[in-house]
């Protein structure tokens, strides 16, 4: 590449290199959202067409990037799992997060159109997503992050489910608000189960649990407690065309990440 005197001013670039032997995780969050749904109107307390475009975005780039180990998401945000020593981009933060925000944004925006031709998007109030990332040096944390998504998820959506129940029974949104204030969760299912004939806990798990895209393995065949760097190998090619499966399963519990030892392998 042909060189200039203006070149110096690479110089000032720096990069951040994310810790190495750590696994990495991304979260991609939507930009305004709050106004996005009102602008397009999205079905209180869930609108399950926009939440599967959310999903079929982060379906795609899993399936762009086979670095990613699994996928968490609920509402407008996702996290992606990568290996602990991936080594996509050198590890360098900036063009992970630039890739992943950009990437999912572009996804939504063609899904959205598939899914909702008659709300074509308006430049006023276009989807865009941010993106960051947190390394954590043990598995233990990596589950307790995806632990504290979904906590966050069900706290939110039982919040939200019944908010909007008040306000489509004639509350103003002020009113509703102030009805819960200090109410803990058990009131909140009282409220619905009494006032609305709602029983939460039959409500569907897409908007309970939120959704897990999981490269999966048959366990016996394919994971030994330790590989060689032969099998290793053999096991990251096999993870990399796998089937990614969708869930949305409780994730909390010990049971999900023992029956999937690759995820940390």
């Amino acid at each position: 590449m042909a060189k200039s005197r203006y070149e110096y001013v690479k110089n000032f670039e720096r990069e951040s290199i994310l810790l190495p032997e750590t696994y990495i995780v991304i979260r991609v969050d939507g930009r305004g959202f709050h106004k996005f749904s009102s602008k397009y109107d999205f079905e209180k307390p869930n609108d399950l067409c926009a939440l599967e475009v959310m999903n079929s975005a982060a379906l795609k780039l899993m399936e762009t990037i086979p670095n990613i180990i699994m996928a968490y998401g609920d509402s407008d945000e996702y996290s992606f799992l990568l290996q602990r020593r991936c080594d996509l981009f050198e590890r360098r933060e900036f063009k992970l997060i630039s890739t992943f925000a950009s990437t999912i944004t572009a996804y939504y925006q063609y899904y959205w159109s598939q899914s909702f031709p008659e709300k074509p998007l308006q430049p006023d109030r276009l989807p865009t997503f941010d993106a960051r990332t947190v390394c954590y040096p043990t598995k233990e944390l990596v589950k307790d992050y995806f632990r504290w998504r979904q906590v966050d998820c069900h706290i939110n959506n039982l919040y939200n489910t019944t908010f909007w129940s008040l306000v489509k029974s004639g509350l103003t949104t002020q009113e509703a608000e102030n009805r819960l204030i200090g109410t803990l969760s058990s009131d909140k299912h009282e409220i619905l189960f009494k006032e609305f004939g709602i029983n939460y806990n039959n409500e569907p798990e897409i908007y309970k649990k939120g959704t897990i895209f999981v490269r999966e393995l048959d366990f016996e065949s394919d994971v030994n407690i330790d590989l060689s760097k032969r099998q290793a190998q053999r096991l990251q090619k096999k993870l990399k065309k796998s089937e990614i499966k969708k869930l949305h399963c409780d994730i909390i519990k010990d049971e999900f990440w023992d029956c999937r030892p690759w995820l940390f392998s």
